[in-house]
């Protein structure tokens, strides 16, 4: 009885540990797949690097060029709707293009994000949104993403200041617009301010980057 009642408990002790690792190893592939489904984001543009050009729909309906929206240079912001870090940025970029629109450097809105999964960043909004706050620089919709994966942008907001050398758009600073989304007044760093500021007085930018504050982009599933 000795011998068999060990018996009986070494088999139920083994089929248990393979219960537990055929487990493991389910758990293992799960966790594999959503890493392979998650892999949407590219590596983020560096300063000295060529930016990719792009055709995109602006909220009047048109399609335009990274060229037809500037020709010194850009301050390529992807943005969206909803994001509350894009909310408390939108004044800013607002006076961005502003400040620089007339010495080459406009703001070029960008919204990369998925309106399925966040319905408040869709297209009619997008127009709402331009139109009631007076947008006087392109906002444009990046339905399929490839622009933001081109870019490797991984927030909103995210910069990239380019300027125009040789007719190649060239990414010279990359990152936050300052140091302080929720208070404009205590702000210590204008990050793309200065970057331009420098651009303009001919120097090289002294902060190429920082890193960029803001909600993740909601990639398409």
């Amino acid at each position: 009885m000795k011998n068999s009642l060990a018996t009986s408990v070494f088999i139920f002790l083994v089929y248990v540990g393979g219960l537990t690792a055929s487990f493991g190893q389910k758990s293992q592939t799960g966790m594999g797949t959503g890493s392979i489904q998650s892999q949407n984001q590219v590596k983020t543009l560096v300063a000295g690097q060529e930016a990719p050009s792009f055709n995109l729909k602006n909220v009047d309906e048109r399609i335009l060029s990274l060229a037809e929206c500037s020709d010194r240079g850009a301050i390529v912001v992807f943005t969206c709707n909803h994001c509350p870090f894009s909310q408390l940025y939108e004044g800013r970029i607002i006076e961005l293009h502003k400040k620089f629109a007339e010495s080459g450097f406009p703001v070029v809105a960008i919204n990369p994000n998925d309106s399925i999964s966040e319905p408040q960043d869709a297209f009619s909004i997008m127009q709402k949104l331009a139109s009631g706050r007076n947008f006087l620089f392109p906002y444009l919709l990046d339905d399929t993403q490839d622009v933001a994966k081109a870019y490797g942008a991984t927030k909103t907001p995210h910069v990239f200041v380019l300027q125009n050398e040789n007719g190649l758009m060239i990414v010279k600073y990359v990152g936050a617009i300052d140091d302080n989304p929720d208070d404009p007044s205590a702000v210590s760093q204008n990050f793309v301010s200065d970057a331009i500021t420098d651009l303009l007085e001919g120097r090289e930018v002294r902060n190429p980057a920082s890193k960029a504050i803001g909600c993740n982009i909601k990639w398409k599933k």
